[in-house]
């Protein structure tokens, strides 16, 4: 087998280490130090080294920061597809791909609970850290204190800002909480600004809720709110229905209290 070194490697290796040395470079230098093949791949390799770390690294620092739990970490390996039945379960199967945050479209899961929806929504977000791409999470009662609190120290626009960031923000629990006015706005902002955003831009929502009786938990005229129709603009809608999935191992013991009986 040919160990020839390919120098294209190291085009590769420069742009994600952000190297100023292209695979051309390397080949001059190795000739005029009369490097070796195995002298060459072995720079090659530890480029490689270094490539996988900074990946490693970077992967790590956006689960850290997507406050997604890490300790007990939902994935769609550990989703329970068993359960889910259809004529559109393969969509949903079909997650794992990343179809939406590629095409720029928005995701809900709704239904009862303890079907799933906060486990999908999650798995989501952590496949797309795993694919290099920022993601944030965080309940919808979360995000209303954090209008709140921003608006106390007049941060409105900087917190807007950083929620229309993330290539997919996922707000868990719409119907939890109602938004007064003010936050109202900002939520719709933010829905605006990330609908104009270039590139990808999910937001996934889980809610108990259809969306059509979600305008009732935010307040302000009508014509803003009407805005909601913009997450379902570009978007894909699961209708999850069945029975909880919560207490599957749960056993239960049947005593009875009273006073000691003696023989």
């Amino acid at each position: 087998m040919s160990n020839t070194p390919s120098y294209d490697r190291m085009d590769v290796y420069s742009k994600h280490l952000k190297l100023d040395m292209s695979g051309v470079e390397l080949a001059e230098f190795a000739a005029e130090h009369k490097y070796s093949a195995d002298q060459v791949n072995a720079v090659l390799d530890i480029m490689h080294y270094l490539d996988e770390k900074k990946h490693e690294n970077t992967i790590n620092t956006l689960l850290r920061l997507s406050r997604l739990p890490t300790s007990v970490p939902k994935t769609f390996e550990t989703y329970d597809f068993t359960r889910v039945h259809g004529k559109d379960v393969a969509a949903l199967k079909n997650l794992f791909a990343l179809s939406e945050v590629n095409a720029g479209m928005n995701i809900a899961f709704i239904g009862p609970p303890g079907v799933g929806k906060t486990h999908l929504a999650e798995a989501y977000g952590r496949e797309c850290c795993l694919h290099g791409m920022k993601t944030y999470f965080l309940k919808a009662s979360e995000l209303n204190d954090k209008f709140t609190t921003a608006r106390k120290f007049g941060r409105e626009s900087k917190v807007v800002a950083s929620m229309v960031k993330p290539t997919c923000l996922i707000i868990d629990e719409i119907g939890r909480c109602t938004f007064d006015e003010e936050n109202t706005n900002m939520f719709f902002d933010m829905v605006d600004r990330r609908y104009e955003k270039e590139g990808p831009k999910t937001m996934i929502f889980t809610s108990n809720k259809q969306p059509g009786a979600w305008k009732k938990y935010f307040t302000g005229r009508d014509d803003l709110l009407a805005a909601l129709d913009r997450i379902f603009d570009h978007a894909n809608v699961f209708n999850i229905k069945g029975n909880s999935y919560r207490g599957r191992a749960c056993t239960t013991y049947a005593v009875e209290a009273g006073d000691t009986i003696t023989e």
